[in-house]
């Protein structure tokens, strides 16, 4: 029992500093997209993984070489990260950071959906309740029937639904790949494709007036958010662990104030606290009926 609270704990931990780290990492992406592209952005963010967590499965000594790093499974989550990506760069190039960051979060709402339909999980009345207040909190914020529309937004709602895919999947991945060898081999599987985007493109991969301080710091905040969630996310319980994920609203709508001086409508931060109350009900459900199932088969 201690031991189970210990790795909440530390997964809580990681949870937290790792959607601190995206969100700071997200504002530099945000402010890079005064001198890069979106394919320069990604190609950096890309590489500069590649490189730190190559050198962190060499230094902690897990396998590089490994016959299941092409299970379909884990082709699936590659692509579906690649995908979030893409979709994530793009709305943090033309969208409110604010508005991206909110809705990206809606994410393990859509899991929960995603696992009745996929893994066939018995949901009750009350989280299908909650799935949907959760939904209406997207709408909110993206209000697809406003006279101000901003159709980039589309792109945020992309990012969603290709990041939901991919923590469904990696709730299928075998779980004595280590993090640091799961993020190499995701980082290799996407640098061919973030590679040819630039040269297709006809883009230079070093263009001048490059702001190193500005690119450094998003590869280096965006890889050890990404790192640290793996980690927590395979850590300890996930109903204990996955509302903590729903700070990153927080952050972003912090930052997006303090940084680029946005003005979230009300209708914004009505739909962001829907989000916010519908995944932690989630996660609290789901632990209350596991707790259940526990004492009746003890």
């Amino acid at each position: 029992m201690v031991d189970g609270k210990t790795k909440n704990t530390k997964g809580i931990l990681f949870m937290l500093i790792s959607m601190a780290s995206f969100a700071v990492g997200d504002t530099f992406v945000k402010i890079s997209g005064s001198f890069l592209s979106p394919a320069q952005i990604m190609f950096f963010l890309i590489s500069g993984g590649l490189i730190i967590f190559t050198l962190i499965a060499v230094v902690k000594g897990e396998k590089l070489l490994e016959s299941r790093a092409f299970s379909p499974i884990l082709l699936i989550r590659y692509c579906a990260e690649m995908l979030g990506l893409v979709a994530m760069i793009m709305g943090l190039t033309k969208v409110p950071l604010s508005v991206v960051g909110t809705v990206t979060q809606a994410s393990p709402i859509l899991v929960a959906a995603g696992a009745v339909i996929f893994f066939k999980e018995v949901v009750s009345w009350r989280r299908w309740s909650s799935i949907t207040v959760g939904f209406f909190g997207v709408v909110l914020v993206i209000q697809p029937g406003g006279k101000n529309l901003d159709y980039a937004v589309l792109w945020a709602v992309a990012a969603l639904l290709a990041f939901s895919i991919r923590d469904l999947v990696t709730r299928l991945t075998p779980q004595d790949i280590p993090s640091a060898s799961i993020a190499t081999f995701t980082m290799i599987a996407a640098f061919p494709f973030t590679t040819a985007w630039v040269f297709l493109s006809g883009e230079r991969f070093l263009p001048p007036g490059i702001d190193w301080a500005v690119v450094v710091s998003m590869i280096i905040l965006g890889s050890f958010g990404y790192l640290l969630l793996i980690t927590s996310l395979r850590l300890g319980e996930l109903s204990a662990i996955m509302p903590f994920r729903y700070s990153r609203i927080v952050f972003l709508l912090i930052l997006g104030v303090l940084v680029f001086g946005e003005r979230p409508t009300a209708s914004m931060l009505i739909g962001a606290t829907l989000i916010l109350i519908s995944g932690v009900y989630i996660m609290w459900r789901e632990k209350v009926i596991k707790s259940g199932l526990n004492k009746t088969h003890t």
